[in-house]
Formats: C-alpha cells, structure tokens, sequence
C-alpha cells in the first residue's frame, strides 16, 4: 500500500511535501562578504561555524578565503590584500652593506616582537615566526 495517512479509509487526504530553505542561488554583495570572512579569521569561532551562522555551507567560506589569499576576490570594491606599509623612525635606508651591519627588523606577532638583526636565512625566520605563532 502506497498510502501516506494514518488511516487508509480516508481517502481525500492528500501528502503535503514543505520545502524550506532559498531555493534558489544567492547573490552576496561585497559588504556582506566582506563581514564574512572577516569574522571567519578572528579565530573566535571556527569557519564551519560562521558559515553555519550566516546560512552557507562551510566549503563555500572556505573557497571564498582561499580567492582573498589568492587575490583572485577583491571584496572591498578596491585591490586585493597587500602588504601592510613599513614603518620607520625617520631614517632613510642604509647606503651601503657596511651600514647594514647595524639594521634590525622588528616583527610583531601574536603580541610577541621578534627583532631581526644583520642577515638571516629566510627558512630559519619562517620557523622562529611560526613557532612564536603556535606559542600564543
């Protein structure tokens, strides 16, 4: 018997299917996307939480930070990420190798500053910075 009701002599009753949800795709505007994934790196929550919360499935999210990394997603209407200026006390830059002798680099990671003077191999900067990253 292919019948759906509780009583199978009640023959007008009818099965009501309720389809809830969109429909349909979405259409985010910039500002939203924006707000998004801008909440997705806080680290507050995770990004399957956050897609959660604003109705994605967190693949979407997922694909979404990996075009603003990429710079393939410019959500502000302008250029996509670049990286942030340099600071400097006022003075201009070294002449010459000798006077690199005495120049620093100061990174602020994580509320830790690593100072960087004289030359170093880019890996062994890589590891110092990820490991002063895991110790947060």
């Amino acid at each position: 018997m292919d019948d759906h009701t509780l009583d199978a002599n009640a023959g007008d009753i009818r099965r009501i299917e309720v389809i809830t949800g969109t429909g349909r795709r979405r259409r985010w505007s910039a500002e939203t996307k924006a707000q998004i994934i801008a909440e997705s790196f806080t680290g507050e929550a995770s990004v399957s939480e956050v897609a959660r919360r604003h109705g994605l499935r967190p693949q979407q999210l997922f694909g979404w930070r990996h075009q603003i990394r990429n710079g393939g997603l410019a959500v502000d209407g302008g250029s996509p990420p670049a990286f942030v200026p340099m600071i400097t006390d006022g003075a201009t830059a070294p002449a010459s190798r000798s006077a690199m002798v005495g120049s620093a680099i100061e990174i602020e990671v994580a509320g830790m500053i690593v100072r960087v003077r004289g030359r170093v191999m880019a890996e062994a900067l890589g590891e110092v910075l990820a490991a002063v990253k895991r110790a947060r």
